[in-house]
C-alpha cells in the first residue's frame, strides 16, 4: 500500500499514514461483513434478543465454530494492534488511550471466550466495527483531500453515536449488567467483565468528543482546512512548541529594542 500512496502523489506525511488506515479499513470492512452474517443470517437472535446472550448459559460449553472463527480472527488483529500502535503507526496525542483500548479489548476477547461469554463478545464487536469502518475511510478521505477528496465527519458523529453510545449500553450492558444476574444468578466475574465494558464505553465518549469538538470547529469557522483533531502527530506539536520557543527567544526588551534602533538611526546618518 505504501508504493501506491507515493504513486498517487500524496503528500510525504499523508503518504506514510495512509497504508495504516487503508489496511484497517480492508480489515473492519470484512470483520464487521462477517458479523452481519452471524447476527442477521443465521438463528442467532443476540441483536434483537440481548438478554438471549446468556440462555442456556454453562460453564465449558462448546463454542461454535463460526463464531469461534470471528474470534480468533478479532483476538490476532488486536493482538497485533498493540504491537503496532507502539511501534509502527504515526504516533498521535491519543495514542496512549488507542493502547489501552486495545489491551482492555484484547482482554475482553481473551477472557470471553475462555469464560464462555463468547455470544456477548459478538455483539460487542459487531457494535465497534461499524465505527471503524467509517473511521478509517474517512481518514483516507483526508489523506486524499489534496486530490479532490471530500470529507463528511458529521455521519462518523451520527454513526459512533448510534452504535457505539446509543446502542452499546442499551443492548450489551443491559444484557451484562442486569440479564445475566436474571439468568445465571451465580455468574462467574461478573464485575470483571463489566468494569471492562463500562472502560470500554468511557473511551467510547472520550473519543466522541474529539469528534464533536472537530465539527464545533467547523460549524464555527475556527478550522479552514479539515483535518481529523485525532490526527495531531507528537512530532508537529514538537516542532511547533519548539518555534514558539525561539520566537519567545528571539524578542527582546522594549528598552532595547528602542536603543537599537537609535543605534541605527545615528549610524545612517553618519554615513549621509
Amino acid at each position: 500500500l505504501q508504493p501506491f500512496g507515493e504513486w498517487c502523489n500524496l503528500q510525504p506525511k499523508d503518504a506514510a499514514k495512509m497504508p495504516e488506515s487503508a489496511w484497517k479499513l480492508l480489515f473492519y470492512t470484512l470483520s464487521w461483513s462477517y458479523g452481519i452474517y452471524l447476527l442477521f443470517f443465521t438463528d442467532y437472535p443476540f441483536f434483537y434478543d440481548p438478554p438471549s446472550v446468556f440462555y442456556d448459559w454453562k460453564k465449558g460449553m462448546d463454542v461454535p465454530t463460526d463464531i469461534a472463527i470471528a474470534y480468533l480472527l478479532q483476538c490476532s488483529f488486536y493482538g497485533h494492534s498493540i504491537y503496532a500502535t507502539a511501534y509502527m503507526d504515526t504516533w498521535r496525542k491519543d495514542s496512549v488511550v488507542m493502547l489501552l483500548h486495545h489491551v482492555v479489548t484484547l482482554t475482553l476477547i481473551a477472557f470471553s471466550y475462555a469464560f464462555r461469554y463468547h455470544n456477548v463478545g459478538i455483539l460487542v464487536l459487531f457494535l465497534h466495527d461499524v465505527n471503524d469502518v467509517q473511521l478509517e475511510f474517512t481518514k483516507l478521505n483526508v489523506y486524499f483531500k489534496h486530490r479532490g477528496g471530500v470529507y463528511h465527519r458529521l455521519n462518523d458523529v451520527i454513526s459512533k453515536f448510534w452504535f457505539r453510545l446509543y446502542w452499546f449500553p442499551l443492548k450489551v450492558l443491559y444484557a451484562t449488567c442486569y440479564s445475566s444476574l436474571q439468568l445465571v444468578p451465580d455468574i462467574p466475574f461478573y464485575f470483571f467483565f463489566n468494569a471492562l465494558l463500562l472502560l470500554l464505553t468511557l473511551m467510547n465518549i472520550y473519543w466522541f468528543l474529539y469528534i464533536v469538538l472537530f465539527v464545533a470547529k467547523v460549524l464555527m469557522g475556527q478550522m479552514q482546512e479539515v483535518n481529523d483533531v485525532r490526527e495531531y502527530d507528537v512530532e508537529d506539536s514538537k516542532k511547533t512548541t519548539t518555534a514558539k520557543k525561539k520566537e519567545a527567544g528571539l524578542q527582546l526588551p522594549s528598552a532595547l529594542k528602542e536603543g537599537m534602533h537609535l543605534k541605527n538611526g545615528l549610524v545612517k546618518d553618519k554615513r549621509l
